[in-house]
């Protein structure tokens, strides 16, 4: 699975401006990033009286473009989905997602903290905190580091996060739920498959394969 690092905070602590920080670093290192943004309010990307809108009001329920140099799609859900769960969905080859929000999930957490805009940090190592970025005095039993101290940062998710991982990245999903597997596990799979799939026309050592299994009819 992708490293998931969620940058957390209260509103005005400068996440965004340190995440603007931190994404060329990796990028000079090498690293493929990919970015998600928590909305808990909603959002709306498209604009009255475009064809994709209009498409979208005759009640389409998803809605892609595609161009040469990009795509997007909007689509309804019920629910919000598990970030891990969009994660594989979304991101193909990337190494590293950093993601602005999303406290309350199970994914470590770095918090950016101003003592000016609270009195304690959110989050502890109940919550998956794993670091704090701030320049103010905070008792804490994670790392911190300043807001100059991006490739401090870099460093600690590299080392914590990057540095080991297994080229295979094989993700199940039981009815919208993940499974959890370890590396090993991992391994088997993506083995297996490989070897089966490659024997298939059409097979042209793919950088990402996607298999639908439905076991059942609904």
């Amino acid at each position: 699975m992708i490293p998931i690092i969620c940058f957390v905070g209260t509103s005005d602590t400068g996440k965004t401006t340190f995440l603007e920080k931190l994404i060329p670093v990796f990028k000079e290192r090498g690293y493929k990033v990919g970015t998600v943004k928590h909305d808990v309010h909603g959002f709306q990307i498209d604009h009255e009286g475009k064809d994709t809108w209009r498409h979208k009001r005759a009640g389409a329920q998803t809605v892609g473009i595609l161009s040469p140099r990009g795509m997007a799609s909007v689509r309804e859900t019920a629910e919000e989905m598990d970030l891990a769960r969009f994660v594989g969905k979304t991101f193909w080859n990337e190494d590293l997602v950093l993601a602005e929000g999303f406290k309350g999930s199970p994914y470590p957490k770095i918090e950016v903290f101003r003592a000016a805009l609270r009195d304690h940090p959110l989050c502890s190592r109940k919550e998956h905190l794993v670091a704090l970025v701030s320049d103010d005095p905070v008792e804490t039993d994670v790392p911190v580091f300043s807001f100059e101290g991006v490739e401090k940062v870099a460093d600690f998710i590299e080392e914590r996060f990057l540095e080991g991982r297994t080229s295979a990245n094989v993700q199940v999903f039981c009815d919208g739920r993940k499974v959890p597997m370890n590396n090993f596990v991992e391994e088997i799979i993506a083995g297996a498959l490989k070897g089966m799939l490659s024997t298939l026309r059409g097979w042209e050592s793919p950088g990402t394969v996607e298999i639908s299994l439905r076991l059942r009819e609904k």
